[in-house]
């Protein structure tokens, strides 16, 4: 097992500082979503899983996930840490099922769900994936 270059109170300390709304990832998306002319509201709190951008006059939900967090299969952010790996597997794998249940619940309310991914939106093929998005919210496709 490897060795965490922080004490354990260190580790918790950095980790209770990690942001779950409002991360830049998020904001990138939003400002993108707005200078196309989309209109919408954020983290609302009625609707399952508290998605980060909710489009209501396209009945879209968009999470924006970080690969770390929600595992993101084919990333290689994806991986697990060294220290505590019991630990982490349960907690990630965890939020991967929350996740598969949100989508599911939203679906069944008739919202439609995507999902962008943080290396999506570091990559330099951005601006293509917002065009993805795009044609994904006014088409209702997933």
């Amino acid at each position: 097992m490897g060795t965490d270059i922080f004490s354990v109170e260190k580790r918790s300390e950095v980790m209770s500082r990690v942001k779950s709304k409002n991360t830049g990832i998020e904001i990138q998306v939003r400002s993108a979503l707005h200078r196309m002319g989309y209109r919408f509201r954020i983290h609302r709190k009625e609707l399952p899983g508290i998605p980060d951008i909710v489009l209501p006059k396209y009945n879209t939900a968009i999470f924006v996930h970080g690969c770390f967090w929600h595992q993101h299969s084919s990333c290689k952010k994806a991986t697990y840490p060294k220290q505590n790996p019991n630990f982490w597997k349960e907690k990630l794998s965890r939020n991967i099922e929350h996740d598969k249940q949100v989508e599911k619940d939203l679906k069944h309310l008739g919202w439609n769900v995507l999902t962008i991914w943080e290396c999506e939106i570091k990559s330099k093929d951005f601006s293509n994936k917002i065009a993805v998005i795009s044609r994904q919210i006014s088409s209702g496709v997933n």
